[in-house]
């Protein structure tokens, strides 16, 4: 949890198109044992264990919303996509749902690519999604269908 809370509250890790949030461990472990059962958190880990970025994993009915992030020294080298495709791979070989769904701002040209390298289709703009860093944001939005998964792309099995 202290690495949680030192990421959310980076203007560094969380970038320009994700909001600050000031919270202390304390703060972050309340609202954490208050989380749906099913919204999880993974970390995003090197071969050599040092963790790099996170995969957010929110609930909705009948599919799944995630989020992501990777600190800025391990941007642009593939860890994200890679921790898509394989987040992707669990959600629909461990859950019983049609789709999984991402947001990226319009202007997170990487985002957008992590999420179309990882199969992920536009689907259109949502407009005045979020109000941050003093103004309305707007995200596109991106899904997979189970039908258009088929298979996976690095886990064979859950375990």
């Amino acid at each position: 949890m202290p690495l949680v809370a030192e990421w959310r509250s980076s203007p560094e890790i969380q970038g320009e198109f994700i909001p600050l949030i000031q919270e202390s461990r304390a703060e972050l472990e309340k609202r954490y044992d208050g989380f749906d059962p099913n919204e999880r958190w993974f970390f995003i880990e090197k071969k050599d264990g040092s963790k790099i970025g996170l995969v957010v994993l929110e609930p909705r009915e009948g599919m799944q919303e995630i989020g992501y992030r990777v600190i800025p020294s391990e941007r642009r080298k593939g860890y994200c996509t890679e921790a898509v495709e394989l987040i992707v791979d669990y959600l629909f070989l461990s859950r019983e749902i049609v789709r999984v769904q991402a947001h990226a701002d319009v202007k997170n040209v990487v985002s957008q690519r992590v999420l179309v390298k990882a199969g992920f289709k536009k689907e259109g703009l949502v407009r005045k999604y979020i109000f941050m860093r003093e103004e309305y944001r707007v995200e596109f939005l991106y899904s997979i269908l189970r039908e258009e998964w088929k298979e996976p792309k690095i886990l064979t099995k859950v375990a």
